[in-house]
C-alpha cells in the first residue's frame, strides 16, 4: 500500500514538471534565441571597441582590460534578460547576494592579487616603463619583456626570465636606464705622483672627443684625491644611445682610446707601490737581522 501512494506521488510529481516544462516551452524559446542573438551581439560589439577605441588607451594592457569589461558587461545584460523572460529572476537575486558575502571572504583571501590587479592599472596609467626598455626595481635589473596587470616579465642580462608582481614595481624605486635616450659612464684611475696635472687633463679630454657616439659637451673630468701612489680622477662621459651593448661598447672604446692616448704623451697609469723598511744598519746581512712585527695595540714580537 505504501508502494502505491509513493508511487502515485512521484507519477504525480512527473506530471507536475511536465506541464510546467511545456508551459514554460515558449519562454525557453524566446531565451535561448535571446541568448544566441546577443551573445553575437557581445561579440560584434567587443570587436568593435577593440577596433575604435584601442587606440585612445596608454598601453595595450590597459586596452584589453576595458574590452574585456564591455565584453562581460553585454554578456551580464543577457543573461539577465534571460533569466528575466524565465521567471528566475528572483533565483538571480539570490545568487548576487550570495557571490556579493563570497566576494567578501574572497577579498580577503586574495588581497594580494587584487593589489597587484590595481597596481597593474596604475602602472598602465604613469607609464614608467614601457616593452624593451631596461629597466631596475628591487634586486632585479633588466629588459621589459611583456606587461600584464598582475605582473611583469624581465629579461635579465644573463637570459633568464623573471616575472616581478606589479605590487612589488609600484612600492619600489625604479630605475629606467633608456627612457632619455642616453647614458653617463663613470669611469675612475689615476695618474703618477710625478706627471702634469694639467697636461694629463688636456690630453684626456681631447682624447675622450674621438670615442663613438660620445656626447661631447657633456663629458667631463676632474681630479677627485691623492691615492696611496697616484692622484686619482673621474671622467663623467656620455654615450648617445639607449642600447645596452652600445653601453658596454661604449665603455670599452673609452678605456682602449685613452690608455693610447696616455702612453703616446708618456703619461703613466702606476701600480700600487709599497715600501718595506727593516730598519737596517750598515755592515748588517739581512738574513742575521731579527724580524720585529707590531701589532695594532703596539706590542712587539721578537723572533
Amino acid at each position: 500500500m505504501n508502494f502505491e501512494k509513493g508511487l502515485k506521488l512521484a507519477l504525480d510529481k512527473i506530471s507536475s514538471w511536465t506541464s510546467s516544462l511545456i508551459a514554460m516551452l515558449p519562454n525557453l524559446l524566446v531565451a535561448s534565441v535571446i541568448l544566441v542573438v546577443g551573445l553575437y551581439l557581445a561579440k560584434r560589439i567587443r570587436k568593435f571597441a577593440d577596433k575604435k577605441l584601442r587606440k585612445f588607451f596608454p598601453t595595450v594592457t590597459l586596452a584589453n582590460l576595458t574590452i574585456s569589461l564591455i565584453y562581460i558587461f553585454f554578456v551580464g545584460v543577457v543573461i539577465f534578460i534571460v533569466l528575466k523572460v524565465l521567471n528566475l529572476d528572483s533565483t538571480l537575486s539570490t545568487a548576487l547576494g550570495f557571490a556579493g558575502i563570497l566576494s567578501v571572504g574572497l577579498a580577503f583571501a586574495f588581497q594580494d592579487i587584487a593589489a597587484n590587479f590595481i597596481s597593474g592599472i596604475f602602472l598602465s596609467f604613469s607609464k614608467p616603463f614601457k616593452v624593451g626598455e631596461l629597466i631596475a626595481v628591487n634586486k632585479y635589473e633588466g629588459f621589459v619583456e611583456g606587461v600584464k596587470l598582475r605582473d611583469t616579465t624581465l629579461r635579465t642580462h644573463q637570459g633568464y626570465l623573471v616575472t616581478v608582481p606589479n605590487k612589488q614595481i609600484f612600492q619600489s624605486p625604479l630605475i629606467n636606464y633608456t627612457r632619455y635616450g642616453k647614458r653617463r659612464a663613470d669611469i675612475t684611475s689615476g695618474v703618477s705622483q710625478g706627471d702634469d696635472l694639467k697636461k694629463v687633463r688636456a690630453v684626456a679630454t681631447e682624447a675622450l672627443q674621438k670615442v663613438p657616439n660620445v656626447i661631447a659637451e657633456d663629458t667631463t673630468f676632474y681630479f677627485e684625491g691623492l691615492g696611496e701612489s697616484t692622484i686619482d680622477f673621474k671622467i663623467r662621459i656620455w654615450v648617445n644611445s639607449d642600447q645596452y651593448a652600445d653601453y658596454l661598447r661604449f665603455i670599452n672604446d673609452v678605456i682602449i682610446i685613452l690608455k693610447e692616448a696616455f702612453d703616446a704623451n708618456d703619461i703613466s697609469l702606476p701600480f700600487p707601490i709599497r715600501t718595506l723598511d727593516f730598519n737596517m744598519k750598515g755592515g748588517e746581512k739581512l738574513s742575521d737581522m731579527k724580524l720585529q712585527i707590531v701589532n695594532k695595540n703596539s706590542e712587539a714580537t721578537q723572533n
